[in-house]
């Protein structure tokens, strides 16, 4: 595997602390969480417990990520219920990812600093595509080009219909 930079990249040393940390939407003192206010991107699919949506300025088609219906920030406050549905869930995005081809892994990311909402992403790493295995992957889709937003629906849609089949 390999970054997508050219060498030699040079390593800085990371800024102040700030302590404590400014709020995050859909925490107190944050801006509202746009999953309850309903300013994030629409679901393509749903059931009791998640929703799963496309995402917006993205590189990789069939990369989707699905949120909690409750309100909820972690997994260190997830709900009984939604931990013992997790696994099952994760596992069929997964394997409706897969379903689409021309897939060779799908990565699962949860990153919690945009918001306090929780949600996980599922990027599918390109078939043959071996500089972007492991933590690379989401580096390299950082800079790959952008694909048009409504293919990453249509993508995420046939995700969600593989969902339903």
């Amino acid at each position: 595997m390999a970054m997508p930079y050219s060498e030699p990249l040079v390593p800085r040393a990371p800024g102040e602390r700030e302590i404590p940390e400014p709020p995050r939407r859909g925490e107190p003192g944050g801006e509202p969480c746009g999953l309850c206010g309903g300013a994030a991107v629409s679901a393509v699919w749903q059931d009791d417990l998640w929703t799963l949506h496309p995402p917006v300025g993205g590189s990789l088609p069939g990369t989707v990520w699905v949120a909690s219906r409750e309100h909820f920030d972690s997994f260190a406050d997830m709900p009984p219920a939604y931990a013992a549905d997790f696994g099952r869930m994760v596992g069929r995005v997964e394997r409706a990812i897969l379903a689409q081809g021309n897939v060779g892994r799908v990565h699962l990311y949860r990153w919690g600093d945009g918001g306090a909402h929780f949600h996980v992403w599922f990027i599918p790493r390109p078939l043959g595509m071996l500089d972007a295995r492991w933590m690379y992957l989401p580096i390299w889709e950082d800079v790959l080009p952008n694909v048009p937003d409504a293919d990453l629906e249509a993508a995420a849609k046939k995700v969600a219909a593989a969902l339903d089949a």
